[in-house]
């Protein structure tokens, strides 16, 4: 939903194409000097309650941007600030959830595991963005922060009710008497990722993902708006598409687990990703656009999904905190793409920027299955 109404808000505030991808290229700064500090404290501390705190202060930002617009005080630096704040808690919150998962089950059902939580994500994702837009429709961009306001607050009461699941090794390096440092336990976490070859190569995926292909989702109102002429309801569309396809691609990935050759579906993955958008952004008809963003949908969790389960399966648990924060830093190079095709519109255009990123990024794929040979093998 935030996806839907930030994106819309700041299109309505300021008509700009490169502040699309500004406001998002914004959240990349906490991502990327706190992300090391949030994966060891993941390690060190109860994740249970990082989880928590993030979701209380997620909810109060998102009923502070609510009134805002409903008292018409709204103004752009509001929406740079709110999402700087939220990617903060962001940053502290996702390693935190990642690892649980990781904690809560056996590393043989560990992909099966990623598969159902990708799975309720992405019911989601398909009913999230579609009702963001019929409330902005139907009572403007308040009206959806007002609900995600609340839904922010069921979230919060019902992860009281979890236990955390973290395993007794896990809660030894939340022991205050741990002897590691915050900082040498960063550097460790780094090192680890670097040298582990099957995190390496799934890192290395997801960035050239996240550079060049993923950030056409930050021209999405330009789409919706000027080039397929359907508005923010057709823009909730579009992403509820996308959703549909991430749901059947969760429930193959839930049913098949840990048979699938999962770096080789990567790769193929993201190099279909971006021939498919090339044709999404050649497409006139909205009819299509859809069609297009159901596959897309697909390919987006089966890389994005896989790229999680190897690196938690490759990671043991007292690392686990800290390697998916790495994982999540790539979100930084996410925004900055987002950033890179916002410019590069406002020269080229919106339909041309996405298409000549998209392909630079599938190209990147192949130059990855050819430079590291014995990545193919790791399952």
């Amino acid at each position: 939903m935030d996806q839907v109404a930030r994106g819309w808000l700041i299109y309505e505030l300021t008509d700009s194409a490169f502040q699309l991808g500004l406001v998002r290229g914004i959240q990349a700064i906490p991502i990327l000097l706190l992300s090391p500090l949030a994966g060891s404290t993941a390690d060190r501390y109860s994740r249970k309650m990082q989880v928590l705190v993030a979701q209380v202060v997620d909810g109060l930002l998102y009923g502070v941007v609510a009134l805002l617009i409903f008292t018409g005080q709204i103004q752009p630096w509001h929406v740079y600030v709110t999402a700087f704040g939220m990617s903060i808690v962001w940053t502290f919150q996702q390693p935190s959830r990642a690892a649980m998962v990781g904690d809560a089950v056996p590393l043989n059902q560990l992909t099966n595991a990623v598969g159902l939580s990708s799975i309720v994500f992405n019911v989601a994702r398909s009913a999230g963005p579609a009702l963001a837009g019929f409330l902005i429709a139907i009572c403007g961009t308040g009206g959806s922060y007002t609900a995600q306001a609340i839904f922010y607050l069921l979230a919060t009461i019902w992860t009281v009710k979890l236990r955390s699941g973290q395993q007794p090794r896990a809660r030894s390096h939340g022991d205050p008497a741990h002897t590691d440092s915050l900082g040498q336990s960063i550097i460790e976490g780094w090192k680890f990722s670097w040298q582990n070859e099957a995190v390496r190569a799934s890192l290395l995926i997801v960035v050239f993902a996240s550079l060049f292909i993923i950030p056409f989702m930050t021209l999405l109102p330009v789409f919706a708006r000027d080039i397929l002429k359907v508005g923010a309801t057709g823009q909730g569309l579009l992403l509820s598409a996308m959703g549909v396809g991430a749901l059947c691609s969760s429930v193959l990935l839930a049913s098949f687990g840990d048979r699938l050759p999962r770096i080789n579906l990567m790769l193929g993955g993201v190099t279909l990703y971006g021939i498919i958008i090339v044709a999404f952004a050649a497409s006139p008809w909205f009819e299509l656009s859809l069609v297009l963003m159901g596959i897309v949908g697909i390919v987006h969790v089966t890389s994005h999904a896989l790229a999680q389960t190897v690196i938690q399966t490759y990671s043991p648990s007292d690392f686990r905190g800290r390697t998916m924060a790495v994982f999540h830093m790539t979100h930084v190079v996410l925004l900055a793409g987002g950033i890179l095709i916002g410019a590069f519109s406002t020269l080229v255009g919106a339909q041309w920027a996405a298409a000549s990123m998209s392909i630079v990024g599938a190209l990147a794929m192949v130059g990855i299955y050819l430079a590291l040979p014995r990545a193919r093998l790791i399952r």
